[in-house]
């Protein structure tokens, strides 16, 4: 479903802009 593979991709996105505003977590 395309629904589903945008979603994903999404989520994705938002964990990648969540490492690059919080290194120190990574």
């Amino acid at each position: 479903m395309l629904t589903g593979l945008f979603i994903v991709s999404l989520m994705v996105f938002a964990y990648m802009l969540y490492v690059l505003i919080k290194p120190e977590k990574f």
